[in-house]
């Protein structure tokens, strides 16, 4: 059976902006793994194959050996297609048998088990097209499968998730490096430290209310103190932090500072003071010293969020930090507000008060107000030498994939500017 996983027919992916300009969905982190890794452990198909948006496809590739995008992996097998917003832990249909189509009260299909006797039959010249033959042709059940509605969802399950998936891996030990003195509040039996992380001595373990996982080439420094649930990723580096619980750190990240029940990708940097509270950070990030957020409204009443710039959508939550792109950087003294949205590849000056609640992709926030700054090239140079610091390279396919970003965001960032220009003028 080969696994599809589709992030291309999704009207609302903007639901999980700017976190999914440049990746898809699945490729989100939540707790311990991927949303990906999630459905494949749950599912433990022979193949997998992946459609992404085309204008990444070409990025996406050199991320994964596994094909993007090619036609012909929906044939010659037995097909389980799925929506990658799918919950994994809820997903309880069979992974093969007579073929059916999953269709939500929208109806937006969520999966498609397509028997291979019945894909001779079915229009394939491009992946919207074979959905849309499954769909007319096949038989449609009604689902009623959990999703991912938008990225704060992650964030305030993280906590779970970490401990779900800490007790799935059946690991605990000291089996890294550890030097004494070490404090460990609550059962050992919760702490997983792996080979070749390295513990500095007078930090602090607390997994009396959760389980904490500390992987391959992590260090910890001294008077840090980590409490569960928590996962801190490969070559990853906490200097003196207050790591408090729910905190999912990726890989190769450097991590000061008070940081709670958030998710980091991998190469970002929260390298000093500030706090970061229930907020979702992208890759290549830099938060200047300083930077805080808000995760709480004074009148504890639930956080909104503008995705595009113009409407708020209500979290259902009181507790909805920062949602900050790819390569987003701050300067030192930002101070963002509660639910606030920073777009990828955007620059923020402070300004000594809390910023605007939404700052588009692409924007150089100076002064108080969007502008074009020095443009997306002064941005990419940035970018290409942030990552050859971690040995990383800026290619000619990555370049293509932000520029088709750049114009997909450009109309929420051109009347961001105007309304600044606007403001300027008064």
């Amino acid at each position: 059976m080969r696994l599809i996983l589709i992030d291309s027919l999704r009207e609302n992916r903007s639901n999980f902006y700017p976190l999914v300009l440049g990746r898809p969905i699945w490729e989100l982190r939540c707790g311990i793994s991927s949303l990906a890794d999630k459905l494949v452990a749950k599912i433990n198909p022979d193949e997998i194959a992946y459609f992404v948006p085309d204008y990444m496809a070409a990025y996406y590739k050199t991320q994964v050996e596994k094909p993007v995008n090619d036609v012909t992996t929906l044939a010659g097998d037995d097909l389980l297609l799925l929506d990658p917003s799918v919950k994994a832990v809820d997903f309880d249909v069979a992974a093969t048998g007579p073929s059916e189509i999953g269709i939500n009260e929208q109806g937006q299909v969520l999966y498609a088990r397509i028997s291979e006797k019945d894909v001779d039959g079915l229009k394939a010249a491009d992946i919207e097209q074979f959905v849309a033959s499954a769909k007319a042709s096949l038989p449609n059940v009604k689902c009623r499968l959990s999703c991912w509605e938008y990225t704060w969802d992650l964030v305030l399950a993280n906590a779970e998730e970490v401990t779900s998936e800490f007790a799935a891996l059946g690991q605990h030990g000291l089996e890294g490096d550890v030097e004494e003195p070490l404090a460990i509040r609550g059962s050992k039996k919760d702490i997983y430290v792996a080979p070749g992380a390295r513990i500095h001595p007078m930090v602090t373990l607390d997994a009396e209310h959760g389980p904490i996982y500390v992987n391959e080439g992590a260090e910890i420094h001294p008077f840090s103190r980590v409490e569960g649930p928590c996962y801190i990723g490969k070559n990853s580096l906490l200097l003196g932090a207050k790591c408090r619980e729910g905190n999912s750190i990726g890989d190769f990240c450097r991590v000061g500072g008070e940081v709670e029940e958030s998710i980091i990708h991998g190469y970002s940097n929260k390298y000093h003071d500030g706090f970061l509270g229930h907020s979702y950070v992208g890759e290549w990030v830099n938060l200047g010293a300083l930077t805080t957020n808000s995760d709480l409204k004074n009148d504890y009443s639930n956080v909104s969020v503008m995705l595009d710039g113009r409407r708020s959508v209500d979290t259902g939550s009181t507790k909805v930090g920062s949602l900050i792109g790819d390569h987003a950087k701050t300067s030192i003294g930002t101070l963002l507000n509660t639910g606030s949205y920073v777009g990828a590849m955007a620059l923020v000056m402070a300004t000594g008060k809390p910023l605007p609640k939404h700052i588009p992709s692409f924007g150089w926030f100076i002064e108080g107000n969007v502008t074009k700054g020095f443009g997306k090239g002064r941005l990419y140079e940035t970018a290409k030498t942030a990552m050859s610091r971690r040995g990383c390279q800026w290619s000619e396919r990555t370049e293509a994939m932000w520029d088709a970003v750049f114009e997909i965001t450009s109309p929420v960032r051109k009347a961001a500017i105007k309304k600044g220009r606007r403001r300027l003028s008064m």
